[in-house]
C-alpha cells in the first residue's frame, strides 16, 4: 500500500504493529527505509537512545538524512558529540537545522529568557516549527522514545499516527530499556555525550536541563519544577502560539 498520514488506518497501523512483534529494531529500520525510502528523516537529538539509533541507521541506510535541532541552547558537550559523530559516521548527511528566530530576535519579541517564563512557547519556536519544517514534504521520521522513558510514552507503538505533524512516526526502540541503550553503546564502543557520566540520562537545552537524584525519573532533570517533561514534538499540539509576547 501507498503508506502516509492520510492513507494509512487504524486497522493499517494495529496489522503492522502485529507485524513487528519479535522483531528487532534492525528489522524495523529496515521495514521504515523499505517502505519509506528518501521519504523517510531521523530528527535526532544525540542522547543515548540516539546514537544507537545512529549506529543502526548507518548499517542500513549509510547515507541517511539526520537533522538535529540547533535551539542554539545546547550544551557544549552536545556540539562536540555532533563533531564526533560526524567523524565517526562520515557517509551520514547530518544536517543542522536553526530556528527561524535568533536568541537575539526572540527576546526583542517576547523578552529575555523565554525559556524560564514560558517554556511551552520556547519549545514550540525553537524545536516544534523546525521540526515541522524538516518533517514538510516527508511521509515518516523515526524516533528513538521508548515506553520505559517516561508515562508519557508508555503506550508508544512502532508505527505510530502523528497528528502534530500529520506524518507517520517510527519508533524502533519502544521495548529497549535503559541498561540495554547502555550495553549497546559499549559494546561497539559509540560516541556519546559525558554529561550521561554526570548524572544526566536526558539531555536537553542547557537552560532547562539538570542533572536527577537518585530515585527519580529519568526526565525529571528536564524542565524542573515546571510540571513540564516534553517539548512537544511528541505530545498532541499545545496551546502555546506565536500572538504571545514578552511580559
Amino acid at each position: 500500500m501507498n503508506w502516509n498520514y492520510e492513507s494509512a488506518t487504524d486497522a493499517d497501523l494495529a496489522f503492522v504493529n502485529r507485524e513487528m512483534v519479535g522483531k528487532d529494531a534492525l528489522d524495523v529500520i529496515k521495514w521504515a527505509y523499505g517502505t519509506f525510502g528518501d521519504d523517510l528523516v531521523y530528527a535526532c537529538s544525540f542522547g543515548a537512545e540516539g546514537i544507537v539509533l545512529l549506529d543502526l541507521i548507518s548499517k542500513v541506510k549509510p547515507d541517511a538524512p539526520v537533522f538535529f535541532l540547533d535551539t542554539h541552547l545546547h550544551f557544549a558537550e552536545t556540539y562536540d558529540l555532533i563533531k564526533r559523530v560526524r567523524e565517526r559516521y562520515p557517509t551520514l548527511r547530518i544536517t543542522i537545522k536553526e530556528p527561524a528566530l535568533s536568541l537575539a530576535e526572540q527576546a526583542a519579541a517576547y523578552g529575555e529568557a523565554l525559556w524560564e517564563r514560558q517554556p511551552d512557547l520556547c519549545c514550540q519556536l525553537r524545536k516544534v516549527e523546525p521540526l515541522a519544517s524538516v518533517l514538510e514534504g516527508a511521509v515518516a521520521w523515526l524516533s528513538g522514545l521508548r515506553r520505559e522513558q517516561s508515562p508519557t510514552r508508555a503506550h508508544v507503538q512502532y508505527v505510530n499516527r502523528d497528528n502534530r505533524f500529520r506524518s507517520l512516526k517510527v519508533c524502533p526502540l519502544i521495548h529497549w530499556t535503559w541498561q540495554e541503550v547502555w550495553q549497546y553503546i559499549r559494546t561497539f564502543d559509540l560516541p556519546y555525550n559525558p554529561l550521561h557520566d554526570q548524572g544526566y540520562p536526558s539531555i536537553g537545552c542547557a537552560p532547562c536541563t539538570r542533572a536527577v537524584q537518585e530515585g527519580e525519573d529519568a526526565r525529571a532533570g528536564r524542565w524542573a519544577n515546571t510540571g513540564k517533561t516534553e517539548c512537544g514534538l511528541h505530545v498532541a499540539p499545545a496551546s502555546a502560539t506565536r500572538s504571545d509576547t514578552k511580559e
